[in-house]
């Protein structure tokens, strides 16, 4: 076997055409048992291995520089690290979550049975007459609370079954997050070999350009992973902090909504003017004033000065790509989709722009200035 992992000639008898047949059924079958059979830690490997390929080359860094702990000390000491920045924090917001959402599911129960009676600056708002008529209708009268579709099981449901519900999403969670600080481990203890093994795979299916597209999704997936989760995260736990020393009503809700919406150009903009709008709602006009102002701040030094470092100009993404990504990777992977979404889309978007030729690269490896002089050259002769 060489070094591209091709066994060499005469090695193996050749297979007849219904044996080739037979053996891509038997791998495809085999491959699909194996995702059938990992499918309850498919989230967790999926969040370890996006750790991984973010974090590598500073850990690769460090292995250079440690290489005698390599095996087990420098790997765990890394996962003990991601598990203090990154879960411990989760886990904490996620107590939060918690506690505000148990409190907004007394206020449903509450308002649901006594009803909510319309506020009077709604008759001075543009259609404020039928807003009122609506309102009245379907949340003034006691009971009617609970028919609205999307309030209906919080209103109905009792203490007891919410605590068990949430229960049992946190039980579901923290086994997610044990088996995904097992796998990262494992990934960064073997990462060479892996790499290697992958590099190889794709080779050997796609030629060279299996593996620029692979390195080019490893690059989107850092980019994504800097640029807009760990900043995000960031955003949303200054924004956060600065809600709750303001008095914003569920601070950990908006925070975490600030973080998420972060991800989106001038997204968290959104939240934190909907937290300043709670805040002149009840009169504090100063503190609204203040949120303001420093969410302003914040958005602004993080898109202009920390992303684009972050990010770096491969990765860069218009608007609706990151948009589209966001939005459409949650619906179809879930949590994770976040970070997948955005991903895939820089990586089709760089493949696109190979294609086009406005960048070097194995679909058109000639740039903008070789096409160019390429067709000077053809009308000079």
């Amino acid at each position: 076997m060489d070094e591209t992992g091709t066994i060499a000639e005469g090695s193996l008898a050749r297979l007849s055409r219904g044996q080739t047949r037979a053996a891509i059924a038997a791998i495809l079958l085999l491959i699909l048992a194996g995702l059938w059979t990992l499918l309850p830690f498919l989230a967790a490997a999926g969040w370890a291995a996006i750790f991984a390929v973010s974090l590598w080359p500073w850990y690769a860094r460090c292995r250079a520089r440690w290489p005698r702990h390599g095996g087990v000390l420098l790997p765990f000491g890394v996962t003990l690290l991601i598990l203090l920045i990154f879960v411990l924090p989760l886990i904490m917001v996620a107590t939060a979550l918690a506690h505000d959402a148990a409190t907004f599911a007394d206020w449903v129960r509450q308002a649901s049975a006594q009803g909510i009676p319309p506020p009077g600056v709604l008759g001075h708002l543009p259609y404020g007459t039928l807003a009122t008529g609506w309102w009245q209708a379907h949340l003034a009268q006691p009971g009617l609370l609970s028919r609205l579709p999307a309030l209906h099981g919080a209103a109905g449901a009792s203490s007891l079954d919410l605590g068990g519900r949430f229960l049992g999403a946190v039980v579901h969670r923290l086994l997610i997050i044990v088996f995904m600080l097992l796998i990262f481990f494992f990934l960064l203890r073997d990462g060479e070999s892996i790499a290697r093994g992958l590099r190889v795979a794709s080779a050997r299916a796609f030629g060279p350009t299996g593996e620029h597209v692979g390195e080019q999704i490893v690059q989107a997936i850092r980019g994504t992973v800097n640029g807009l989760v760990v900043l995000g995260l960031g955003e949303g736990v200054l924004m956060g902090a600065a809600y709750y020393a303001a008095g914003v009503p569920h601070p950990a809700i908006l925070g975490l909504l600030t973080g998420l919406l972060s991800a989106i150009p001038l997204g968290a903009v959104i939240a934190y003017v909907a937290a300043a709008g709670l805040l002149a709602a009840n009169g504090e006009i100063g503190m609204a004033i203040g949120i303001a102002a420093f969410g302003s701040v914040v958005v602004f030094v993080a898109d202009h000065f920390f992303r684009p470092v972050l990010i770096g100009g491969a990765t860069r993404l218009p608007f609706l790509p990151v948009l589209l990504g966001i939005i459409g990777g949650i619906e179809a992977w879930g949590l994770i989709g976040i970070v997948a979404g955005p991903a895939l889309m820089a990586a089709l978007l760089l493949l696109w722009r190979e294609w086009i030729g406005t960048q070097p690269g194995p679909l058109n490896a000639a740039g903008p200035d070789q096409r160019k002089d390429e067709q000077a050259g053809a009308i000079d002769g």
